[in-house]
């Protein structure tokens, strides 16, 4: 039998890619859109338990004066000044006063950590979720002390206003070197009241209450230095103050006083 050869300009017709069956791209996202509509329920849902079950916010107040009461301290202490406020809230949670006591990206992060195991601590807590972990869970740490702060931190933010919540966290924050409370903290180290505190004595409290035995200025004055060179530049980035300022208070003395002359 004579086998049948084609013409040399005879063209075979081109190979048609194989289709992918229409369906298997609708199925695909039927079941993302599923799985994260679980998700989200589960999330709404356990957050609605933790506002029942978790304590009222109008408790903070009392916490806090009875914190006060057993370390010697006045209760409540004086308004916050701005030289205190500012620096604290462009380093610890710059969204402070728009948020409502969580930081919807930061929430997003942590479930995502619980979901995937990754775990490694990324940061992102308000002021009010942190002033909830020195009033209600002192000493607690772990995913279900976390959650119970996100719920207390909304409590918190709905509860009190936002000069409210940076009064009482002011109070009941440690800064080192024994001093619990802004006006404690200002009198021990500088000698004066807060209300008197200099634009860099503020921005170095404000970055004590971080970590208040690794950065304490006395005892750490290397660490202390440091971690206030970060409190300006986050002052700067958020535009509370300018390239020229920043520099100036970095080349700016502290004032501390000698412990024999600490107190107001």
């Amino acid at each position: 039998m004579t086998e049948t050869r084609p013409m040399p300009d005879q063209q075979l017709p081109p190979r048609q890619p194989a289709r992918r069956k229409p369906g298997r791209k609708r199925r695909f996202i039927k079941r993302l859109a599923f799985t994260v509509i679980v998700l989200v329920s589960a999330v709404v849902i356990a957050f609605a338990v933790l506002l029942v079950i978790t304590p009222s916010a109008d408790q903070a107040t009392q916490i806090a004066g009875q914190q006060a009461s057993a370390r010697g301290i006045t209760y409540p202490g004086p308004p916050v000044p701005g030289n205190f406020a500012k620096p604290l809230v462009a380093t610890e949670d710059k969204r402070f006063y728009s948020e409502v006591g969580v930081d919807p990206f930061a929430v997003v992060r942590f479930v995502a950590s619980q979901v995937t195991g990754n775990t490694t601590d990324e940061g992102g807590a308000t002021l009010e979720q942190q002033l909830a972990k020195l009033l209600y869970t002192p000493g607690k740490s772990g995913a279900a002390a976390e959650a119970e702060q996100v719920a207390l931190a909304v409590k918190l933010n709905f509860t009190y206003s936002k000069a409210q919540i940076l009064r009482l966290y002011a109070e009941v924050a440690y800064y080192g070197h024994g001093y619990y409370g802004l006006e404690a903290a200002s009198c021990g180290y500088f000698g004066h009241p807060a209300a008197d505190l200099t634009p860099v004595q503020g921005a170095m409290l404000a970055g004590v209450v971080n970590a208040p035995t690794l950065d304490d200025p006395i005892n750490d004055p290397v660490d202390a230095r440091a971690r206030l060179d970060h409190v300006i530049g986050r002052m700067e980035a958020v535009g509370d103050i300018t390239a020229a300022e920043a520099s100036q208070l970095r080349n700016t003395s502290l004032g501390i006083v000698p412990r024999a002359e600490a107190g107001c």
